[in-house]
């Protein structure tokens, strides 16, 4: 494996920038604090090309991170307590050519895949001065609604965290299609560098917005190349087994904020489903098994599928040929029931008798079934 070293991320970033001469994909795995946001930051800057005046004449990357999400904020209408709506900062670049492009009907296009709201733009809002009667024009916002009233308006309502980043993501989304349809509007992005897209979403929709993103990106115009970078382990193997061909590194800090590191790495390197393995397995020895070790259970089974690339969490089901339900139905069945509602919640429940015996099984067939060391379970499985 190859370890490089670097003083400051601007330095880091233009090593990226050469390796992106060669490789089209570069996926970065960094814990949070390490500085992942600040290198999207330096990476775009290379690329400006600032006047004397300091207005950015030139540009190369579009890019998602924190700052993306902060050019969206809610207007509360904390005056009438009705209409709330998610305003867009439109000085910045990454709204060009938001309403000639039609971006609501590419925008829904998304944000069908992942959630149960509509919403509309609203390109001319005007609020009205109550003591002179004077009309100020308001920046374009969101309007999000799940009904419409008798008349056929939109009722408002206010998302939650998780709903707007998923909205945040679609928007974002929709122009990195418009970059793949060489829109004229983002014919300037060479470069797609995205950080961390996974603000409030649950591991059921960081693997469908992992897949999604790199059914997209798997194969980019010729001149277009991408980074991805992320804290979140899930997320990181499944673009590595979806970017097969990828640059993989991770990233860490040197002590006393002396530099950064960049390690080479394989397609598969942070196997953290195995520490909860290993729970689960001494939970079954010590008989103190609770309802959430079933939804423990799953979350393993869903890693390792990411790990060995199956399509469904249940291909790690592989009962014996000599059992009663040679087609997996049975512990798929007892998984999916014991692992969603009430029994999901984390909390000290002790499981009924016969529902021990159900996951034991279970443990035991997907430990005997899959190549984990026996040194993990101390020699015992």
């Amino acid at each position: 494996m190859t370890n490089l070293s670097y003083f400051n991320l601007t330095w880091l970033a233009e090593h990226f920038r050469d390796e992106l001469k060669a490789k089209k994909t570069i996926l970065l795995y960094a814990y949070n604090g390490t500085g992942k946001t600040r290198l999207s930051s330096a990476f775009k800057d290379i690329g400006k090309v600032v006047d004397k005046n300091g207005e950015v004449t030139k540009r190369d990357t579009l890019y998602f991170n924190a700052y993306t999400e902060d050019l969206f904020t809610w207007d509360n209408d904390l005056e009438k307590d009705q209409e709330r709506v998610l305003e867009l900062n439109t000085d910045s670049k990454f709204f060009n050519g938001l309403r000639d492009l039609e971006m609501e009907v590419k925008i829904e296009k998304f944000l069908q895949r992942y959630a149960d709201f509509s919403f509309y733009i609203d390109y001319d809002r005007r609020k009205q001065d109550r003591s002179d009667s004077i009309e100020t024009k308001l920046p374009p916002a969101i309007l999000f609604f799940r009904e419409r009233d008798k008349n056929g308006e939109p009722i408002p309502i206010k998302a939650s965290r998780g709903e707007e980043s998923i909205f945040i993501w679609c928007f974002f989304l929709a122009i990195v299609q418009l970059v793949l349809d060489q829109a004229e509007a983002y014919k300037w992005v060479r470069y797609i560098y995205i950080d961390d897209p996974m603000s409030s979403l649950d591991d059921g929709n960081i693997v469908m917005v992992a897949h999604h993103l790199a059914q997209m990106l798997k194969d980019p115009p010729r001149d277009l190349r991408v980074v991805v970078s992320t804290h979140h382990v899930l997320f990181f193997n499944v673009l590595c087994n979806e970017f097969s061909k990828s640059r993989k590194y991770f990233l860490t800090r040197e002590r006393r904020g002396r530099g950064f590191t960049v390690q080479e790495t394989d397609s598969t390197p942070f196997l953290h489903h195995l520490s909860s393995l290993v729970e689960l397995h001494q939970a079954v020895h010590s008989g103190a098994l609770y309802t959430h070790h079933f939804n423990m259970l799953r979350r393993v089974m869903e890693q390792t599928a990411c790990f060995f690339g199956y399509a469904k969490w249940d291909d790690c089901i592989r009962p014996a040929p000599e059992a009663d339900d040679p087609n997996q139905t049975g512990y798929k069945r007892v998984i999916d029931l014991m692992s969603h509602g009430d029994y999901s919640l984390y909390e000290p429940r002790e499981m009924l008798p016969e529902n021990k015996e159900h996951l034991i099984r279970a443990l035991r067939q997907f430990i005997s079934t899959h190549p984990f060391s026996p040194a993990l379970f101390g020699g015992t499985r």
